[in-house]
């Protein structure tokens, strides 16, 4: 899932959404938060076309093999919902808005907003080295908390790690403990020299997740409820533990072709041209991922929520609804391009998707996007519950890339060649 990560967000932040932001013709290349909300500020929204969105979603969803997928857009005017297929392989239970979906690296802006929480609180700061709280981490004294928020750190990303694939294939089951999975990261050198350069790592967000705990005396599952679920009223959002494999009801099996060890390194996301033709024939069918233990992801990638939920929360995070005003601004101006071309951007634990705040995850089984645009009072959320695809790719946030011409005036259906053929897993 997190192996992923960087092309995963490429994949969005490099296509027809940031082609949407920039309609008004503004060429510039930086891809900062307030450069990109400048230009969704003149950007012409559409009026939703719910028989051609309905196309495309029924196109798209049946080209990715999808057993069940959700799409909401909000708009100032009107709301588009579909929920296409059934939350079961072979059933006929039509998923809904309160269906409950894994979220994958969404959670990542859970934890980077309980982190600013922290942060306007006084309790912690964004250029604290990290060995003020975790001696342990290599080079921590050069390594920042705002470092580690935007991807920044260098650090390992130990979902690319040998051994915690292989146990994935072979032992989906295992519990795994936090503390585990940052001496994963931190057995390997590190990718990069603290602030060189962008590379997305689920090491650095659970030491964050780990840092919030030890700063707040909680369980990190009690710091999002009460920090986040409960004064958003997200009833329907969880946090489980790491021994619970389950998905409170109603939810959504998730379903993968993928094996985890077969599809680590670059060029190695789809699967063999063997394999499809297999899937193709019926000879071939995905493995449930259902209850496989998520405990793996921990603060990156370990949460539970519905399309309903995660459109309230996504909206809440780009407007900054749980931050004060200096804090957000923080947040947005941390957002930096993390590519050579500036056109893909991360910041505190949260990206740009040209006129959109928000994020993208995916773990075997269920991929999500979420996004929000603060100019333009637009929303959208899309899951899928079979991930990857069997070229690699992520469904859900290719469906959003497709639709956004449904949404924005401009130029963005012209850009469906600028996404990459692959994912690198946002979620993961």
């Amino acid at each position: 899932m997190h192996r992923r990560s960087r092309s995963l967000l490429a994949l969005l932040l490099t296509s027809g959404l940031l082609v949407a932001a920039c309609s008004s013709g503004n060429d510039s290349t930086d891809s900062t938060a307030t450069s990109s909300t400048s230009s969704a500020e003149s950007s012409a929204l559409v009026p939703l076309d719910s028989a051609a969105i309905d196309a495309i979603v029924d196109e798209k969803a049946k080209e990715f093999r999808q057993v069940g997928m959700v799409v909401l857009i909000k708009t100032p005017d009107g709301e588009y919902v579909n929920t296409w297929g059934s939350t079961e392989l072979g059933g006929t239970t039509p998923p809904t808005l309160d269906t409950k979906v894994r979220i994958g690296s969404n959670t990542k802006t859970w934890t980077g907003t309980v982190i600013l929480q922290m942060v306007q609180e006084g309790k912690i700061s964004v250029d604290d080295p990290v060995s003020k709280y975790r001696p342990d981490v290599p080079n921590g004294d050069n390594i920042t908390i705002g470092q580690l928020l935007d991807m920044r750190s260098g650090l390992y990303n130990y979902t690319q790690t040998l051994e915690l694939n292989r146990a994935l294939d072979e032992q989906p089951e295992r519990v795994w403990q936090p503390e585990e999975l940052v001496a994963l990261g931190l057995s390997n050198p590190p990718t990069s020299p603290p602030g060189a350069e962008y590379n997305y790592s689920n090491t650095n967000t659970v030491l964050l997740g780990l840092i919030a705990e030890k700063l707040d005396g909680k369980p990190i599952a009690e710091i999002y409820q009460n920090r986040l679920f409960s004064p958003l009223g997200l009833e329907n959002t969880s946090f489980p533990a790491n021994t619970d494999t389950s998905i409170p009801s109603p939810y959504t099996a998730g379903y993968s072709y993928s094996g985890n060890v077969e599809t680590l390194g670059e060029g190695k996301e789809a699967l063999s041209p063997e394999r499809i033709a297999a899937i193709d024939a019926g000879t071939v069918t995905p493995r449930t991922t259902t209850n496989d233990n998520p405990s793996w992801t921990w603060s990156a990638g370990q949460g539970i929520s519905t399309a309903n939920d995660i459109a309230t929360w996504v909206k809440a995070l780009g407007s900054g609804e749980l931050l004060g005003a200096e804090t957000q601004q923080l947040r947005i101006d941390s957002v930096q391009p993390s590519d050579a071309n500036g056109t893909a951007a991360y910041g505190y634990g949260i990206a740009q998707m040209g006129p959109m705040y928000g994020h993208i995850g995916e773990m075997p089984g269920y991929n999500s996007f979420m996004g929000y645009d603060p100019a333009n009072d637009v929303t959208f959320v899309v899951w899928g519950n079979l991930a990857p695809t069997v070229d690699g790719t992520a469904p859900a946030a290719m469906v959003a890339k497709e639709l956004i011409p449904y949404v924005y005036a401009g130029p963005p259906a012209a850009t469906s060649n600028d996404v990459g053929e692959h994912s690198d897993d946002a979620g993961k």
